[in-house]
């Protein structure tokens, strides 16, 4: 079986060919590629497919992180599998439509000098404001209602981490919660590089609030069109980027307040733009898309039943 790996701004997934590759159990395929010891290295598996029976796309892409969990959707991924279907000659229309588990999602792509796709602008649809449709569950806050910096109880961001690293980092105790398909959690703080991220996000991703667990991302606002993020990705842990996550990010910033509707992202593994002009307006997000190397599977990664039957116990 052949793969490719590729990131988006250090965002990085083995993509598969699954119009020619048939994965017979991709959750437990992502487990072991996403391993950096014994495995690929990644923050998942995607798998670029036909699109389902009666969807008008060009392509289908099913995401899974590096716990073998199915997610809805992934920015920089999205825009990989547009360069993976368009350089090798799956799909050439320009927007490219791939079918996600958000719905089917339109990517406009630009060529790089060396004849490949370098770019992409993702059309990531409208953001899901409802708690309920997020989800979010909070006592007293109804499904329809929208949850916009809401106090978070100050003793859970302060169980974990060094003593005094909320004041230290000038975190506020509110979140902003924004669904672009998968869901997401945005704090505001003044300096992100003094959060525990690996520490603060296992908690909050799990925190009884989100029953489907959730993104956190943590956000510094360097001037009204920009800011910093760091980002604890459900199901992969700290991670590089997440383009579903600056989106979500972009809308916080609007809704609460903080940011100008177009920005500059700053993340760990490089930058995006986002734009949103409010209610009825899609997000879009624009960055590279980066192709690392080609390889082969060995037989006998692929088959090794008792490794995948002990991450699974």
């Amino acid at each position: 079986m052949r793969f490719v790996k590729m990131h988006g701004i250090g965002n990085d997934y083995v993509y598969i060919n699954a119009f020619e590759e048939r994965v017979a159990d991709p959750a437990a395929l992502a487990r072991k590629v996403a391993d950096r010891h014994t495995g690929v290295g990644s923050d998942g598996l995607i798998l670029v497919a036909p699109p389902s029976s009666g969807v008008s796309a060009d392509v289908r892409m099913r995401m899974f992180n590096a716990d073998g969990s199915e997610s809805e959707m992934c920015g920089n991924g999205i825009r990989c599998v547009a360069k993976f279907a368009v350089d090798r000659g799956i799909a050439r229309e320009n927007p490219i439509r791939v079918q996600t588990g958000r719905g089917v999602l339109a990517i406009r792509w630009t060529l790089g000098e060396d004849g490949t796709v370098a770019h992409a602008a993702v059309e990531m649809g409208e953001p899901i404001l409802a708690a309920g449709q997020i989800p979010v569950r909070i006592p007293g806050v109804h499904a329809d209602d929208r949850v916009i910096a809401h106090a978070i109880p100050r003793e859970l961001l302060m169980s974990v981490g060094p003593a005094g690293w909320l004041d230290a980092a000038g975190c506020e105790t509110a979140m902003t919660c924004v669904s672009m398909g998968n869901p997401h959690a945005v704090i505001f703080c003044r300096d992100v590089a003094r959060v525990p991220l690996a520490l603060v996000g296992t908690v909050l991703e799990r925190a009884a609030f989100f029953p489907n667990r959730i993104n956190v991302h943590f956000v510094q606002v360097v001037a009204p069109d920009e800011v910093i993020m760091r980002t604890w990705e459900r199901g992969s842990g700290v991670t590089r980027a997440c383009g579903t996550g600056a989106s979500a990010v972009c809308v916080a910033g609007v809704l609460a307040g903080k940011t100008a509707p177009s920005i500059h992202a700053h993340l760990p593994g490089g930058d995006l733009h986002l734009q949103w002009d409010g209610d009825g307006r899609q997000v879009i997000m624009t960055g590279p898309a980066t192709e690392v190397f080609e390889g082969v599977f060995a037989p006998s990664f692929l088959a090794a039943p008792a490794d995948i039957e002990a991450v699974r116990g």
